[in-house]
């Protein structure tokens, strides 16, 4: 164990918990339920920000902002959405504070209250929606494609550092056309788009597939979404994408003259993932030692550490140190030369481990006359001595091959992890027993879904898409069922 990191098998919770902090990525903040993402937690952040904006503008799509405040009102228009939303919401009742006439402190000034009470913004559909009104009037307004980057606020009782936090930092796509086919070609090209960077660059294989009315999101026609398996066999929603139909066009009556003159409500979708991917990395590929980071999103991919006992000896691992680190950023490969002489080497060694750093280089006075660097791997602690010349391409290769590796063991253990069962008593048992993905006959109601919630923590992760039709009968109720479900105790 790394620093005292307790073993997942152990208690997987305080596992995480510590790893987030050791690791230096995110602390609780003095503000219940808020976090603090610490630099090197945030650099991880914009390695996934930085390539999942610009797959996003690969097909299309502006960033914009917009405001962080909602009025009541607007929340009150779509009816699935304010009963949604309605018991996370943070409400801004006043605008001014002043002394207390006793001299206790600051208190609400009660003259000054809002004529309309403000949400702290749980997700934007309803301020955009009200905003789209004023830009479109014609088809040739349309499409509209557009992301923002923001923070959002959804009360929450118990907190996780990146799972689930009060606030938290995350992407909202929100996008306007003038057909039902545009709309829903939309909401699938996005749903693609985050299984394609889930599984590209996280290295974490994921599930396609509709939610449930039940789990729908609420003002929403369908929703999308990219499921994953957590290492303790829990689920994991690691991104949604909403098929809004005409609804929140309906509800601040956004309209556009089509082609014919005729006027016609506007079709919508939404889209987002928030930093909750930061807690999906954690728990998909770190083990005891600490961070297992896929190269991709590493913000080092190579630390080189040298091994000296003087000014000497230092400088001239450094000026091979610099010919190699050269090399590699000329590659795209980000790299750090460790030559602190406040640690130990084997502190050094350690302290990236911890942090999840791919590839570890060491070279001491020894390495210098051989013309060789020891070259360890972080996801599976494999070390070679190799000859310095032509380094630079073996250790990019070397990337290439840690992240595809990364990823074959995290779809390895979700196909192990992943049973189809056919009555109840069995699934109640791999539940217990094993965890994991359970694919199983429901009846397709939203009674029988409670129950079996209710009973054993299980919800439907998703109907998937790439389901095949499948006479059977439901595990729970008996009835007739069409297909098998995705089931799972999840985060």
């Amino acid at each position: 164990m790394a620093k005292g990191l307790p073993k997942r098998t152990e208690d997987y919770s305080l596992w995480y918990n510590e790893l987030v902090k050791k690791a230096d990525l995110a602390e609780h903040s003095a503000v219940r339920g808020c976090m603090v993402i610490k630099p090197y937690g945030f650099s991880i952040w914009e390695k996934m920000q930085s390539a999942m904006d610009q797959m996003f503008k690969d097909t299309g799509h502006s960033n914009a902002y917009f405001p962080l405040f909602v009025p009541k009102s607007y929340l009150s228009k779509e009816a699935d959405h304010v009963e949604g939303f309605a018991k996370e919401c943070a409400v801004v009742t006043h605008y001014r504070l002043k002394n207390a006439d006793d001299g206790s402190g600051l208190v609400v000034d009660p003259e000054a209250r809002l004529e309309e009470e403000l949400i702290v913004r749980p997700t934007s559909e309803t301020v955009i929606w009200s905003t789209y009104k004023n830009w479109i009037q014609s088809y040739r307004d349309l499409p509209i494609l557009v992301n923002q980057w923001a923070n959002v606020v959804r009360w929450e009782m118990r907190t996780r550092l990146f799972l689930r936090t009060t606030e938290f930092l995350w992407q909202e796509g929100h996008t306007a056309h003038a057909t039902r086919q545009e709309a829903i070609d939309e909401t699938t090209q996005m749903l693609n788009i985050y299984a394609d960077f889930a599984q590209d660059l996280m290295a974490m294989p994921v599930i396609k597939g509709v939610k449930t009315e039940s789990e729908r999101f609420p003002g929403a026609v369908d929703t999308y979404c990219i499921e994953a398996l957590m290492q303790d066999g829990k689920a994991l929603q690691a991104g949604t994408s909403h098929f809004l139909g005409q609804n929140f066009a309906k509800a601040f009556d956004v309209k556009f003259a089509g082609k014919d003159g005729k006027e016609e409500l506007v079709w919508g979708t939404s889209w987002g993932t928030s930093t909750r991917l930061m807690g999906a990395l954690i728990m998909a590929h770190s083990d005891d030692q600490g961070l297992v980071l896929p190269p991709k999103l590493a913000p080092i991919q190579v630390v080189m550490v040298p091994i000296f006992k003087s000014e000497e000896q230092l400088n001239a691992i450094r000026e091979v140190a610099d010919d190699i680190s050269s090399k590699l950023k000329a590659l795209g490969v980000s790299v750090k030369f460790d030559d602190r002489d406040t640690q130990s080497p084997g502190w050094k060694f350690a302290e990236y481990e911890l942090k999840g750093i791919p590839i570890r280089l060491a070279m001491g006075p020894r390495d210098l006359e051989n013309n060789t660097i020891e070259v360890a791997r972080r996801d599976t602690g494999e070390k070679q001595t190799l000859d310095i010349s032509g380094i630079e391409s073996r250790i990019n290769d070397l990337l290439d091959d840690i992240q595809s590796n990364i990823y074959q063991k995290a779809l390895n253990h979700r196909d192990q992890k992943t049973y189809t069962v056919d009555n109840y008593d069995g699934f109640k048992s791999v539940l217990d027993e094993k965890g994991g993905f359970i694919l199983a006959h429901w009846d397709g109601t939203a009674e029988t879904e409670a129950k079996i919630k209710e009973e054993t923590k299980a919800t439907i992760r998703c109907i998937p898409l790439k389901s095949k039709e499948e006479a059977g009968k439901c595990i729970y109720s008996n009835k007739s069922s069409k297909g098998r479900v995705l089931f799972a105790r999840a985060y």
